[in-house]
């Protein structure tokens, strides 16, 4: 990374924040309100003392557990929680397909019961190409729309209202985390985050992200910034690796905005890409960089949850092995793992927690974000 160059650019970071996403956005009638359909109270910060002690009584087994955010298997959900004392679930369209609203809300409730720990339940409800949820008919009368489509045949307004829709309907079926918005900035028709990103200028990106982000700290459901340091016009991950050659005084001008403007609205947790951008770390994948993870802490002040995406995308097993991503993810700094093969994932890093390759240190630091997280919203409570 060019860190070197850091201080200068960070400065104009700022003041282009300042600019872009502190004050009113560009285009009129952005929304100054999100309708709710309940009051929330604002979370306060966990106390300190309280997590202290609820880590302290916690194995290892299960402080490993928590930074596992696991693709929720066809069969044996609960056995899984409570074999590998996982931190959360990812449920995808085949978890919802064909079924009621009813039966999902019993699936989950029974996923919540399996654990010691109140899960984070996730789900990618993004709009347009990616929607989980909302593509059941028995959910939805249609799937909600990109928010670029939104915000084209009815403004802010609709955006906000749309947003509102999406977090209610999450919310009333149990699930506790959208992994959204999508905070990329792309105007190349051509380019894989194209249809998922909001808008190729940065600004309007800003706008989106802190409304999205506002309604749903509100609500106290769980976003997900993604996907860090910003997709760009890069290729699918899911195949192969991706290189960004982009400088990095682009990335602070325009792709860091709207995950700053996340940040500044409350987001929980940001989740950094596979791509392997140069002028950051031109050796590793940003999701294995600790570089790329300094400039998340240090340069955007973000203290909450990192995460990685999903670790058998192939530009990682084809990088480090297939039992090894979980372990080169956890050492670099991520806090949550997404993985499918827990299996093999999860007794690597527990031993390397055991040997001295993880400090039990650095897991206790990413227990504390996890828990200070289902804390915010609303799953932990202390007395």
């Amino acid at each position: 990374m060019r860190v070197k160059h850091g201080i200068a650019i960070l400065l104009t970071l700022t003041m282009l924040l300042l600019c872009a996403c502190s004050g009113a956005p560009k285009n009129s009638g952005a929304p100054t309100a999100q309708p709710t359909n309940e009051v929330q109270t604002e979370p306060t910060a966990a106390p300190a003392d309280k997590l202290g002690e609820m880590i302290a009584d916690m194995t290892l087994e299960e402080k490993v557990g928590q930074m596992f955010y696991v693709r929720c298997p066809d069969v044996g959900a609960a056995d899984w929680i409570q074999t590998y004392h996982l931190g959360g679930l990812i449920l995808f369209g085949r978890d919802f397909a064909d079924k009621t609203a009813a039966e999902i809300k019993n699936n989950i409730s029974t996923y919540q019961a399996a654990s010691k720990i109140p899960l984070l339940i996730g789900v990618d409800e993004e709009g347009g190409t990616v929607v989980r949820v909302s593509d059941n008919q028995n959910l939805r009368s249609s799937a909600f729309p990109s928010p670029k489509e939104v915000f084209r045949n009815g403004g802010w307004g609709a955006v906000a209202q749309t947003e509102t829709e999406k977090a209610d309907l999450l919310l009333s079926l149990g699930i506790n985390v959208n992994m959204a918005p999508v905070c990329d900035v792309t105007s190349n028709t051509e380019s894989f985050m194209y249809d998922r990103s909001f808008s190729g200028d940065a600004q309007e990106v800003c706008t989106f992200v802190t409304t999205a982000v506002g309604i749903c700290k509100q609500k106290r459901l769980g976003t997900v910034l993604k996907h860090f340091p910003g997709y760009g016009d890069n290729t699918d991950t899911h195949d192969d690796m991706s290189y960004d050659s982009k400088p990095y005084a682009d990335f602070a001008a325009t792709d860091f905005l709207p995950f700053q403007a996340g940040i500044n609205a409350g987001a929980d947790c940001v989740l950094v890409a596979h791509n392997i951008v140069a002028s950051m770390d031109d050796k590793l994948p940003a999701s294995l960089s600790e570089k790329v993870h300094r400039v998340l802490r240090d340069d955007l002040r973000f203290d909450g949850v990192v995460m990685t995406d999903d670790l058998v995308m192939q530009a990682i097993t084809n990088y480090t092995g297939a039992d090894a991503a979980a372990v080169a993810a956890a050492k670099c700094g991520n806090d949550i793992l997404c993985c499918t093969d827990v299996e093999t994932q999860y007794p690597a890093v527990l031993a390397a927690v055991q040997n001295g390759d993880i400090s039990e240190e650095q897991i206790n630091a990413s227990v504390k974000r996890i828990l200070q997280w289902k804390y915010n919203l609303g799953l932990i409570h202390f007395h």
